[in-house]
């Protein structure tokens, strides 16, 4: 037999008006009167037979059986909220244009895309990883995610993540003839460096990295050389040498155990991963729910 329940506006009317212990403020964020409020949570507590408030010249005070029922329902109307907006966003239909670094794309974002498809189905995305930067006024693309220092002049910046980096290895090397178990240990492995790194990001260099722990530097100033992150990282992951591993890129070789973290040393990059673009972008409801998401992902970790 299905039970019968309160009407929705009543329940709306009650929660409400227990939240702000007031039927006028309640009625401002309903958008109904103040006495329309009122009379649906008499009606509410005509029908459960029981008194949900008491009224006082200084405001609404809930009974006991008020505080009890407020959690329930407020986590019901949660939820039904939740469900709705969800089915929303899964009927949501159309393409956006997204522009990073190839490095970018394949280590963080092409993981997390099946997350990405199964929760919003009707959303295509289009995953620029050109080299340049774009040029929003004049070509087709919604928005980007970049890495820098900001700020991105003319464009909205939300900050997405940030880049620790540290010494990474294949477990086949790491289990190899020579030993690494400390940082001076590197003195007898061939280096994997990234040739596109800034002159700007310390970080990613292998004879800083020397000099800020006190080791010679141009000790460091050899093994292989890469102009692609992506061919370095999987020079790495199939034993050629020790990497200067960016953790945002390397979420699942970690987690697979292609590749193996070395030491306690670590560096914070100076620089971080933006998304940016045009203000009104971020307004649009398509780019909007992928704005939110890759934020949901990153919080996630």
């Amino acid at each position: 037999m299905r039970r019968r329940l309160p009407p929705l506006n009543a329940l709306r009317a009650f929660e409400a008006a227990a939240r702000h212990s007031s039927f006028a403020l309640a009625a401002e964020e309903l958008g109904v009167t103040a006495a329309a409020v009122s009379q649906q949570v008499k009606g509410l507590e005509e029908q459960l037979q029981v008194e949900l408030f008491r009224r006082q010249p200084c405001g609404l005070t809930l009974t006991n059986a008020g505080r009890a029922y407020l959690p329930g329902l407020t986590d019901g109307l949660d939820r039904l909220a939740a469900a709705t907006s969800h089915l929303k966003e899964g009927q949501a239909s159309g393409t956006i244009t997204i522009t990073m670094l190839a490095s970018f794309a394949a280590g963080w974002l092409v993981p997390r895309l099946g997350r990405f498809r199964a929760q919003y189905p009707g959303i295509d995305l289009r995953i620029d990883t050109s080299r340049r930067l774009v040029d929003f006024a004049r070509e087709d693309v919604d928005i980007a995610i970049r890495f820098g220092a900001g700020p991105f002049k003319g464009l909205q910046a939300v900050h997405l993540l940030d880049e620790e980096l540290f010494p990474v290895v294949s477990p086949a090397l790491l289990h190899g003839g020579l030993p690494l178990n400390r940082f001076e240990d590197l003195v007898q492995h061939q280096l994997l460096h990234d040739m596109d790194a800034h002159p700007e990001q310390p970080w990613m260099s292998w004879s800083r990295w020397f000099e800020r722990e006190g080791l010679r530097a141009d000790v460091a100033e050899r093994g292989l050389f890469f102009t692609d992150s992506n061919v370095l990282v999987a020079a790495a992951v199939a034993g050629q040498g020790v990497a200067l591993g960016r953790a945002p890129h390397l979420g699942e070789h970690l987690a697979k155990g292609r590749l193996v973290r070395l030491f306690e040393q670590s560096w914070l990059s100076d620089w971080r991963y933006y998304i940016v673009g045009p203000q009104t972008q971020f307004k649009r409801p398509l780019v909007k729910m992928l704005v939110d998401w890759l934020l949901e992902e990153a919080r996630a970790g």
